[in-house]
C-alpha cells in the first residue's frame, strides 16, 4: 500500500478467536498493521487469480493447441524415449 495514500476508509470484521490470535501474532512478527496485512493478503489473492485466468488470446492459443496439437518434434521424441528407458 502506498505510504502517501491517506488511510481514511474503515472495515470492521468479526473473526474467530483463533483468527484474531493469528493476525495479532503476524502483526507482532512483521511490524505491519492489521490493515496492511489485510491489504497484502488481498493483493496476493488477486495476483494469483490474475495469473490463473487466461486472457482471450491466451485462451484461444491454449484451445487451439489442445484441439489440434502440433506433431512432436525430434527432440520431444528423443526425450520421451529417454524417459521411457529410464522408467523400465
Amino acid at each position: 500500500m502506498s505510504t502517501r495514500e491517506l488511510k481514511k476508509e474503515r472495515i470492521e470484521l468479526r473473526v474467530a478467536a483463533s483468527a484474531k490470535d493469528l493476525i495479532q501474532r503476524a502483526m507482532a512478527v512483521s511490524g505491519l498493521t492489521a490493515g496492511d496485512l489485510a491489504y497484502e493478503g488481498a493483493r496476493r489473492v488477486l495476483d494469483e487469480h490474475q495469473r490463473m485466468v487466461l486472457t482471450g488470446a491466451d485462451r484461444e492459443a491454449f484451445l487451439e493447441a489442445v484441439m489440434a496439437p502440433p506433431p512432436p518434434t525430434d527432440k520431444l521424441v528423443t526425450a520421451l524415449r529417454r524417459h521411457r528407458d529410464q522408467l523400465s
